[in-house]
């Protein structure tokens, strides 16, 4: 994103007008050895409008479809957005990784792999839903930040957790839009990015510095229920002298602040 769409340093603007609602899912499963937990993160193709070439969680826009269905599974649902995303969420992750995610019960390899070839054809998770007799248990996904730009076009995303538990899993990469799926602890991400070994953006960066504070998913769960939420906009303030990129403190984020500089814009 071009530097002339950020606010203008000293303003701290709130979420764009004009902002495209998303959903994204932080996909936890067992680390090695019992070592911290890893996550599933996918590389972006590198024609995508945003983030091309990016290493990011699986997630993307909301579609009329996903209203539709969150509409005819609860219509009285105390948060309809906040259904509607998790629907999004979980086709999101189906399409782009083919790994089924808050269903009633467990999926093997080749039934996540039809959904995934029935979900690219239909288009809509409720058809998935119907030919494989899968209800959404949306409940297991737990709400863990809302980040939203203050530019036109900007994904207004909510993320979630969720814990697929073993990590005895395959996965399959969506071509037309994710170059590569890869599992990694999220320390071991951010040491990546400072390699140079895969390129991330602000809200990534962000969060995976406050996932990387969780020795495992119960310990996530239980902050993120713990800490407010709110949604998150990025503002430039000054800083000793430099423009930052910052994020307001309170809110589980241990880092809240980088260099503008520094900061990847698209």
């Amino acid at each position: 994103m071009a530097e002339h769409r950020f606010s203008e340093v000293g303003e701290r603007p709130g979420p764009a007008a004009q902002a495209v609602p998303a959903a994204s899912i932080v996909v936890f499963r067992h680390g090695q050895a019992e070592g911290a937990p890893e996550l599933l993160m996918l590389e972006r193709g590198s024609a995508m409008r945003f983030a091309a070439g990016a290493a990011v969680f699986p997630g993307g826009r909301i579609d009329p479809a996903d209203r539709e269905l969150a509409a005819r599974l609860d219509p009285a649902a105390p948060d309809p957005d906040d259904a509607v995303a998790r629907i999004a969420a979980v086709r999101e992750t189906l399409e782009e990784a083919g790994l089924a995610v808050a269903v009633n019960r467990a999926v093997t390899h080749d039934e996540a792999a039809a959904a995934r070839a029935l979900l690219l054809e239909q288009g809509t998770l409720a058809a998935v839903l119907e030919t494989h007799g899968w209800t959404l248990d949306l409940a297991a996904l737990v709400p863990f930040a809302r980040w939203c730009p203050h530019f036109a076009g900007a994904f207004d995303t909510r993320f979630y957790l969720a814990d697929l538990g073993t990590g005895a899993v395959d996965l399959a990469v969506d071509a037309t839009e994710n170059a590569r799926l890869f599992w990694t602890t999220a320390a071991d991400a951010l040491a990546m990015a400072r390699r140079g070994d895969i390129g991330i953006v602000f809200p990534t960066e962000r969060n995976l510095e406050r996932l990387a504070q969780f020795p495992d998913f119960a310990a996530a769960r239980a902050e993120a229920e713990a800490t407010p939420q709110q949604t998150i906009t990025p503002y430039r303030e000054l800083r000793d002298g430099a423009v930052h990129l910052a994020i307001p403190e309170g809110l589980g984020y241990p880092v809240t602040s980088q260099l503008f500089d520094t900061v990847r814009r698209t």
